[in-house]
């Protein structure tokens, strides 16, 4: 399944399911990034890390290997 790293610059997709355990996936969780949330990626730094997203309406930065724990669906180009 593709994660939320694998996502492009202007897409956006849905949050499938957090493979993180422990505080990794509350942290992510407590971030707004839970099942079912649209997420629309802004920007990536220069050199890749961190990923700029927007969700539910505000800025989110996070690193890759967090982003690479979140699992989505229904990527598409565009905003949702």
């Amino acid at each position: 399944m593709a994660t939320l790293r694998d996502v492009k610059v202007g897409e956006s997709c849905s949050v499938a399911r957090l493979a993180g355990t422990g505080a990794l996936k509350r942290r992510i969780m407590d971030m707004g990034l839970t099942k079912g949330t649209r997420v629309y990626v802004r920007k990536v730094a220069p050199l890749g890390d961190p990923i700029e997203l927007t969700v539910r309406g505000y800025e989110l930065s996070i690193r890759k290997e967090e982003a690479a724990s979140v699992e989505v669906t229904d990527v598409h180009r565009g905003e949702a």
